[in-house]
């Protein structure tokens, strides 16, 4: 350990006994045991009103929404709220040039004209039931030592089946069971699910009132968006989960939220339950390091690059932007996080605060002859210095050419195709020509553009090759090398002018005269196989340090839990459902700067920038704000509200979580955290981790005033 020993002491003693009553992403199960510190911040609920195990209560009316982002039923009609760039892939599917719903707005005038979203889901927790004696019991048959059951997903899902039971399944429509493990696999909970597949788009205001700062305001404060978007769950005639249909009806929730127009002041309690994705709070000095000089820095690398490209054809051209809009907000999301993680790591020292902590373990643990504790931080320490190089070429291959290339992703086995054409079976060619064809329309779909893919992967391309050895690239960089004299753009033409997939004047002419020989020597599929294999290859390698890894990481928390029993430790985020609370909060971002807890449309119209896409006010908007037509949605002074910002320990996932007060009223939606705070996945920053929220009453104002919406509200209970 490098740091010098008497800093770590004294970082050690200011650890010990540390716990923020803001810090957390608690289990509902756990909430019982945060009540008193909850109550004393300014909680009005009993306990049970927020989680109970046999009645309803507000976790009944927060959804998971899709795959990664957090909604609330704000009716008895099954309306959901969820953030505009959760649902934005779903704004962006309904929309054409013709009815361009990303840069007007959409809303359903009536049921009928709710917009179907296929393959999005909404799901209902049901349940939450502590299962480690359970899970342990049946881990114990597992006589593999490098088994990584513990943590396997597939095997915590069987599992969960088996104890919830196939009949039970079957007869339930739309149910589902989940097994998590919880402190690096030492706990355990099962959680009973509702999946709902009919869920149809309501009504979302336009991205310059939804993404309205975009990427120059993601991730910053003070913040001026209003991000948000509306969809209805439906159900069959008995409420159950059931595949799209016209005669389904609206989903009659057992709970929803009730809307607070009081608003919120500095200090007040405020609290929030979301499906945080994740979090590294037990992280080792080593794996900080990891993160910030590995992961972090390549992404933010890279996709600098590859955003830069990205926009400049976005800015020439409407229909490359309404293509590129989402894949460029996705790639900026992760960009500006990776930035803010690494300012936080040096900022706030947190390799030595880390460092401190398994310090002040190994040493315990050696006072109390717990050496699989000292073995434990010994094996992760190796581990990472082990998998360093991998983990590098790793980062590179992902960040330059699998994420950011989208052609190296073409399908690479065509095997079926090229045995057909080699064969007599004049019907069985046909079929697969077939197949082929669809596979090309699938990749040169909709949203895809050539020139700009082509673009980006002469940058990438170079840059890969400049940061990875010769001898350790893919042999296809040879030929880069050798023929193309290493200019990768000459490469790239190269592969478009000469692949069946690289027009669809070449798939025509191929499918004119398939040959096997042809699609067995296509350049761009050949590259897009070499990339894959390579991807796989690193995988591979980089297995092989994750049972050890796994291992020791389980041994360090439980050493962490044993040594700090007298705590209460939140496990890191899994996607599961958690409890987060604090206090509405500005902040000091630095010396004699203070940034307070409200922003208001004030802000709005001191940011227009008619000539930037990112700050472009829509004109009714600025109607309303010159009339000041705001009604009873204004601040006590006449302003309106847009944002606030809370001490709430939030992370990805808890997008468009429900913002409550301290009698479980809903006040706000949670969408973004500021910059100085993304370092609290690591380490939670009490000075400047901030979550970023729309206030519920600048949502109302703009389905009411903006859009002209107000029937939406006459479902709404609003106090």
């Amino acid at each position: 350990m490098n740091t010098n020993r008497w800093q770590i002491i004294l970082i050690s003693l200011l650890l010990t006994g540390y716990a923020r009553a803001d810090e957390g992403m608690w289990p509902l199960p756990l909430l019982y045991q945060r009540s008193a510190e909850m109550r004393a911040s300014g909680l009005k609920l009993q306990e049970h009103d927020i989680y109970s195990p046999d009645s309803t209560s507000l976790k009944d009316a927060v959804v998971l929404f899709g795959s990664g982002c957090t909604g609330e039923i704000i009716s008895s009609e099954g309306l959901v709220l969820t953030n505009h760039h959760c649902g934005y892939s779903m704004i962006q599917s309904h929309s054409t040039l013709e009815h361009d719903y990303l840069t007007d707005g959409f809303w359903a005038a009536s049921r009928r004209e709710e917009l179907p979203c296929p393959g999005l889901t909404v799901t209902l927790v049901e349940k939450i039931e502590d299962v480690t004696e359970y899970v342990k019991k049946e881990l114990e048959k597992d006589t593999d030592p490098q088994s990584m059951n513990y943590l396997s997903p597939a095997y915590l899902n069987g599992l969960a089946k088996q104890f919830a039971g196939e009949n039970a399944l079957r007869e339930h429509a739309g149910m589902d069971v989940e097994i998590k493990a919880f402190y690096g696999g030492n706990q355990y909970y099962l959680f009973t699910k509702k999946v709902y597949s009919d869920v149809r788009f309501v009504g979302a205001p336009p991205s310059s009132i939804g993404k309205f700062g975009a990427d120059t305001d993601n991730w910053m404060w003070p913040r001026h968006t209003g991000d948000f978007s509306l969809f209805r769950v439906y159900a069959d005639v008995h409420g159950n989960p059931a595949a799209y249909a016209e005669s389904n009806i609206p989903l009659h929730p057992k709970r929803w939220f009730t809307l607070s127009l009081k608003g919120v002041e500095e200090g007040d309690f405020a609290m929030m339950i979301g499906f945080p994705g994740r979090t590294n709070q037990y992280y080792t000095s080593w794996e900080v390091a990891e993160r910030r000089d590995i992961d972090n820095t390549v992404r933010i690398h890279f996709r600098e690059l590859r955003q830069q490209a990205m926009l400049e054809e976005m800015l020439k051209d409407p229909a490359v932007r309404l293509q590129y809009a989402g894949k460029y907000a996705g790639s900026t999301n992760a960009y500006k996080n990776a930035i803010g993680s690494n300012w936080a790591i040096r900022q706030q020292s947190f390799e030595a605060v880390k460092e401190a902590r398994q310090e002040r373990l190994y040493q315990w643990a050696k006072q109390n002859r717990r050496e699989e504790y000292v073995q434990a931080i010994d094996a992760i320490g190796q581990t990472v210095a082990g998998r360093a190089d991998l983990r590098l070429r790793s980062w590179v291959l992902d960040e330059a050419i699998i994420r950011g290339i989208e052609f190296a992703n073409i399908p690479a086995d065509f095997q079926a195709v090229v045995s057909a054409l080699q064969g007599k079976d004049r019907d069985e060619q046909q079929r697969q020509l077939r197949e082929l064809e669809k596979a090309f329309h699938r990749f040169a779909n909709r949203n895809y553009a050539p020139a700009v893919d082509r673009k980006i992967a002469a940058i990438l391309l170079g840059e890969y090759m400049r940061w990875i050895p010769a001898d350790r690239q893919p042999a296809c960089f040879d030929v880069i090398r050798r023929r193309y004299k290493g200019n990768a753009g000459r490469f790239v033409d190269a592969l478009f002018e000469q692949s069946v997939f690289g027009s669809e004047q070449n798939l025509n002419r191929f499918l004119s005269r398939p040959s096997a020989k042809k699609l067995q020597r296509d350049p761009l599929i050949l590259f897009a196989k070499a990339m894959q294999d390579e991807k796989t290859k690193l995988a591979e390698a980089l297995k092989a340090f994750d049972a050890g890894y796994a291992g020791a990481h389980r041994s360090y928390v439980k050493g962490l839990l044993e040594m700090e029993r007298e705590q209460v430790h939140f496990p890191d985020a899994n996607l599961s459902m958690r409890l987060t609370y604090g206090q509405v909060k500005g902040y000091k971002p630095r010396d004699a700067v203070y940034l307070t807890h409200q922003t208001t449309l004030d802000g709005v119209m001191a940011k227009e920038d008619a000539d930037n896409w990112e700050f472009v006010v829509p004109p009714r908007l600025k109607t309303l704000y010159e009339t000041k037509d705001f009604d009873r949605y204004r601040l006590p002074d006449g302003r309106m509200p847009v944002c606030f910002s809370a001490t709430t320990h939030t992370t990805g996932g808890n997008s468009g979580s429900p913002v409550m007060n301290g009698y479980g009223e809903l006040i706000g939606i949670n969408f973004d955290r500021n910059w100085e705070g993304v370092g609290g996945d690591i380490q939670y920053i009490p000075e400047y981790q901030r979550s970023i929220i729309v206030d519920i009453r600048y949502v109302l104002f703009i389905i009411d005033r903006y859009a002209g919406a107000g029937y939406l509200l006459q479902e709404m209970d609003l106090r």
